[in-house]
């Protein structure tokens, strides 16, 4: 049960078998001091704390929390199945009674197929010079407008500083989408399943999740790194994981995919 004044922050769902020890002195969402346990029922347990019910969730410390709760869970290998932040319910009653009960077959298939297997995200940035000597040594246009502008007042040369920055961003596409397939080419074999999302920065090459089974880890890593070599001082690579399986938890728990 949840104190008044007080309900029952939900990260997400794991198998009964997990010691509490697991999420012992993680920090919780909303109350540092609040402790992160679990409720057992029917093979699963969820992984709760308490929130006090008259303080809004969403501080970047709570999001902190909500992430390293779950990753914590799925760096020790048994799976996890991550809610989406801000899941709160009643009380732990409410815990048994109806989201563990209600969800069980859901969660069950979930968990079994994301046993043995977390997530790891890439995000993938262009060295903004080094990008930009690669279009300027492809495109004899950019140079030629480049030079026109030299020299020139800024109230000056508006036309053709729309159009070099044009050429520029057009140029940046194009190698994003040559180079996203890259990034997939060299990980997605060591991955069961990908998603893959266009950053919003201008430098942003591709934020690409993979789904890697345990036994793989090991190969997933080097072919980043060795990826990571091979785009020295032209790509900033950043692996993260393991990671809980946030991107892959709606396949998981679709009913579609049971024969698999």
């Amino acid at each position: 049960m949840a104190e008044e004044g007080r309900a029952c922050y939900v990260y997400g769902v794991v198998t009964e078998d997990r010691s509490d020890d697991a999420v012992r002195d993680l920090g919780a969402v909303g109350d540092p001091d609040a402790a992160v346990t679990l409720v057992r029922h029917g093979g699963q347990a969820a992984v709760v704390s308490e929130v006090p019910v008259d303080k809004p969730l969403g501080t970047p410390e709570d999001l902190r929390a909500h992430a390293r709760v779950l990753d914590s869970l799925a760096a020790r290998s048994s799976p996890v199945l991550p809610f989406r932040f801000g899941t709160v319910v009643r009380d732990t009653t409410a815990v048994t009674d109806e989201l563990l009960s209600e969800g069980h077959d859901d969660f069950a298939r979930a968990l079994d197929r994301l046993r043995g297997r977390s997530q790891f995200t890439l995000r993938a940035r262009y060295v903004q010079d080094a990008v930009l000597r690669e279009v300027l040594t492809e495109q004899p246009e950019a140079v030629r407008l480049r030079e026109e502008l030299q020299g020139l007042p800024e109230e000056a040369g508006y036309d053709q500083r729309i159009q070099l920055g044009q050429l520029v961003m057009d140029a940046i596409a194009a190698k994003r989408a040559v180079d996203a397939l890259e990034v997939d080419r060299r990980l997605g074999p060591h991955a069961l399943a990908s998603v893959s999302t266009e950053p919003s920065s201008a430098e942003g090459l591709v934020n690409a999740s993979f789904l890697v089974e345990d036994e793989r880890r090991t190969a997933f890593e080097q072919a980043a790194e060795e990826l990571a070599k091979h785009w020295n001082g032209r790509v900033r690579i950043r692996l993260l994981g393991p990671l809980a399986p946030y991107d892959f938890v709606a396949d998981a728990m679709n009913p579609a995919k049971e024969g698999e």
